[in-house]
């Protein structure tokens, strides 16, 4: 079934408009499940049930179901319960398809809200203002599960159906090790191209930067308070150990200057010291204390090449400070490539003119300072993938924000592109519900 873009954005642009509302309060329902790790389960059980009522064939899956262990994409889970990560996929079937599939992924996993005082509003109960909605996870990226599934909602209501199999995945796990994205793709799930809709501000993600995380354990010499110049501690030390970590990322930074993707931006490579903790006693000498790191991989670094950094940085370090043995480094969460989407996809191409038309502008593309699950589907598994979604700002901070309008307009040119991508057909009756 073919219709003008014109007669069919037309089309789309009145449903998602006339779904407006009922998509802010979906939204804000999805902001008020604190879903941080470990936690996504009632959110992921309430979509799940969204899902079925569009009559989605629905699988529900928990991580430790599936055999991602040393899977390409695998990246090591310290103290999580993968029984409890629920992954979700619903399946909206075409029968004798005649276009191309497409897998549409959105996370639902947020990290930690940190001091409640820091917010204005709870951060579980979104709050709306100036057109933005404010809440954890509104923007990273809540607002794009809510963009994917109401532009699907959108072609329902024009009596259309996409003419090829569309996979609507929400998964858990993005923000620490990708494993809930590895999780859907080892259990089967494939498509013609895949669109992660990120709020990216309607730029499409050209290149981005891989990720380790990683944990030193630092040993001082512990004594009684009484005798602190004669012990060593560890808390101390370990900003020793943080300074040699920061000084290879300054290396690393330094040899970016050249690199074909990050070379424009200023110190692209990012550290971080995310979590420190250690010591017993106020009234001793610390013994111990771990600091969690997360270092950035820029495309074309191997990462057991910024393993081995690591190390080094750290050895050097023990040996500078007199130390016969090294801290202990361990592997905690993301071991994720840098990644670069070269142009001229066919994907690309249609998403393009879909956010042509609806905006009026070309589509720019961007290199991201960060990590995201596009990896998983591009890199490791073959599967032209697409980042890209509305605007907001704030994400991981108190002050995080999506914009309502923006959504709504991005959720129209996701609804062009399914139906471009996967052409149309008209609903069957048991589509219909």
């Amino acid at each position: 079934m073919v219709l003008a873009r014109e007669a069919l954005l037309d089309g789309i642009s009145a449903a998602v408009d006339g779904n407006w509302d009922r998509q802010i309060e979906w939204l804000k329902r999805l902001v008020e499940f604190p879903s941080t790790r470990g936690n996504e389960g009632p959110c992921q059980d309430w979509l799940a049930s969204e899902f079925a009522r569009r009559n989605w064939s629905v699988d529900r899956f928990t991580i430790d179901e599936v055999p991602i262990e040393g899977k390409p994409g695998y990246s090591p889970a310290v103290d999580v319960d993968y029984s409890k990560a629920v992954q979700v996929v619903a399946t909206c079937r075409a029968e004798e398809p005649t276009g191309r599939s497409l897998i549409l992924q959105g996370h639902i996993d947020v990290v930690p809200p940190g001091p409640l005082e820091q917010w204005d509003h709870p951060p579980f109960e979104p709050h709306i203002a100036d057109g933005f909605m404010h809440g954890r996870g509104a923007n990273d990226m809540k607002v794009g599960v809510a963009s994917m599934v109401f532009a699907l909602d959108a072609l329902r209501d024009l009596g259309l159906q996409p003419a090829a199999d569309v996979f609507v995945e929400t998964v858990s796990e993005e923000e620490c090790t990708g494993n809930g994205a590895l999780a859907t793709l080892v259990r089967g799930y494939r498509a013609d191209a895949c669109l992660i809709p990120e709020a990216l501000d309607n730029k499409l993600l050209r290149a981005e930067l891989g990720s380790v995380w990683f944990r030193v354990r630092i040993l001082g010499k512990p004594v009684h308070v009484l005798q602190a110049q004669a012990g060593a501690s560890a808390i101390l030390t370990a900003y020793d150990y943080i300074g040699a970590l920061q000084a290879l990322t300054a290396r690393i930074n330094e040899r970016a200057k050249s690199h074909p993707w990050f070379g424009h931006i200023d110190n692209p490579v990012k550290f971080s010291c995310g979590k420190i903790r250690g010591g017993d006693w106020l009234g001793s000498v610390p013994a111990w204390c771990e600091i969690e790191c997360r270092l950035s991989v820029l495309p074309g670094d191997a990462l057991a090449d910024v393993r081995s950094w690591v190390i080094e940085a750290v050895e050097d370090c023990a040996r500078r400070l007199g130390n016969d043995k090294a801290p202990e480094v361990t592997w905690i969460g993301f071991q994720a490539d840098g990644h670069v989407f070269h142009p001229g996809t066919d994907a690309e191409a249609v998403l393009a003119e879909a956010h042509k038309a609806v905006f009026g502008t070309a589509l720019e593309t961007f290199s991201q300072t960060a990590t995201s699950d596009t990896r998983q589907y591009d890199l490791y598994y073959g599967i032209p993938t697409l980042c890209y979604g509305s605007c907001g700002s704030g994400s991981h901070s108190a002050a995080e924000r999506t914009d309502l309008v923006s959504m709504r307009e991005t959720t129209k040119a996701i609804a062009l592109f399914i139906a471009e991508w996967c052409g149309v057909r008209p609903l069957d009756a048991r589509s219909a519900g």
